[in-house]
């Protein structure tokens, strides 16, 4: 059973009981991501994920790694666009030591200058390991181009600058405005109580009352774009898409249906005709992302470079073809069959349970049941692809290349 409530503290708490394990696992959802900075802000978000697990004034960060290792527990963090989580994943009869930690490290993180300054140069060697990823960088620079001079396609890990310069005092300033309960979700899921969550929650509470969720200013319209990285590499990386549907858009559940067809599955268009049939590639697949106010949806490949004008123009032609006619009958049935065993599957831990609650919670301010989410998807018709393919798949794309190539090697491309 699910069950929800606001907080004394103006904090929401949702809960679902899991009654056949002994886990349990709660976290606290940030409503704020990196799309929520500033410039001059640029990684805050994902420094202070880091620097929350540095410890408080009454516990170090040994100290919280031995306690947490000592019931054989598992926590960590990680940073989004659009929020920032923490998390634990214990036995239910250790849930009080779950709270503790959590509720200390929200509430009061220490932020010594020392140990700032010393995660300054862990995250910096975090950023470089991702440039030296070009799968990583190609999809950054795909984001950017879609979301030029917006936020959202800031790379979340922030700007070096930023990093390297940022105060404590500034740092201390982003807590104190967005780490407040009016912006924060606190999902469990497994072997939980609500009521007594809800009064652990309350005892531990120590932060500033108040907090909302950040004003956000939506991306304004894409143009068609070829971003080209050269780099010297044995494989070449693409990234091509284009805007998609937002979070809350109606066609959320068509564009399931659409992602699996074109190339979310190993019976989608883009796996059997790229990589089964002609052996261009190792992997293929496309991807739709959800924010606020705007999406996505890409093909990512990695390819040798001799294969790269095939390969587009192969995805090139199932675009075209799903504009035209949509998908068939069968693949409208294998994509609900996926969807549907997809969501089931992904429920049979607490850990993806409270991800989901907190998830739904946050971003859309309820949460629907898998069946719910199940039904939705089966009442989607061909017809509903159809018209959904016709709109975003003859929207303005973008291609992302990193690679052995120049810009000139794309050039009319997307004409």
């Amino acid at each position: 059973m699910i069950e929800s409530s606001v907080l004394p503290s103006g904090m929401t708490l949702v809960t679902e009981v899991m009654p056949e394990v002994r886990s349990a696992s709660i976290g606290f959802w940030v409503g704020t991501g990196s799309r929520d900075e500033s410039p001059t802000e640029a990684g805050i978000s994902h420094f202070l994920e880091h620097l929350l697990f540095k410890g408080t004034p009454t516990r170090s960060a040994r100290s919280i790694a031995e306690d947490t290792d000592a019931v054989g527990g598992d926590m960590n963090a990680y940073t989004t666009k659009e929020y920032t989580t923490f998390y634990m994943r214990l036995l239910g009869e250790n849930l009080d030591l779950g709270l503790d930690i959590l509720s200390d490290i929200m509430w009061n993180p220490a932020l010594r200058k020392d140990e700032v300054d010393a995660e300054r140069q862990v995250i910096l060697e975090e950023v470089l390991m991702h440039l030296d990823e070009p799968a990583d960088v190609v999809y950054e620079r795909f984001s950017e181009a879609v979301f030029s001079g917006h936020p959202l396609g800031r790379e979340v890990l922030g700007l070096p600058d930023v990093i390297t310069s940022v105060s404590v005092e500034e740092i201390r300033a982003f807590f104190d405005h967005h780490y407040r309960p009016g912006n924060i979700v606190v999902a469990a899921a497994g072997d939980v109580d609500h009521e007594r969550l809800a009064k652990g929650l309350d005892d531990r509470f120590t932060g500033s009352l108040g907090g909302s969720a950040p004003d956000r200013t939506a991306p304004g319209e894409t143009h068609a774009r070829i971003d080209v990285t050269r780099r010297e590499t044995e494989q070449a990386h693409v990234v091509f898409g284009m805007r998609a549907p937002s979070r809350l858009d109606p066609d959320r559940y068509a564009l399931a249906v659409l992602n699996h067809s074109l190339g979310g599955g190993l019976s989608s268009r883009l796996f059997q005709k790229v990589r089964e049939e002609r052996g261009l590639c190792y992997s293929i697949g496309s991807e739709r992302v959800a924010y606020a106010d705007s999406g996505l949806l890409s093909v990512s490949v990695g390819s040798s470079p001799d294969h790269v004008d095939e390969v587009l123009a192969i995805v090139k032609e199932e675009f075209a073809d799903l504009a035209d006619h949509g998908i068939t009958d069968r693949e409208l049935e294998l994509a609900k069959g996926h969807v549907k065993a997809d969501t089931l599957l992904s429920l049979e831990d607490s850990g993806a349970r409270m991800s989901r609650l907190g998830a739904e919670m946050l971003l859309q301010g309820e949460v629907h049941t898998p069946e719910e989410a199940i039904r939705r998807v089966m009442e989607v018709t061909r017809e509903d692809v159809a018209r959904l393919c016709a709109d975003i798949l003859t929207r303005p794309r973008v291609l992302s290349v990193v690679g052995p190539f120049d810009e000139e090697d794309f050039a009319g491309f997307l004409d």
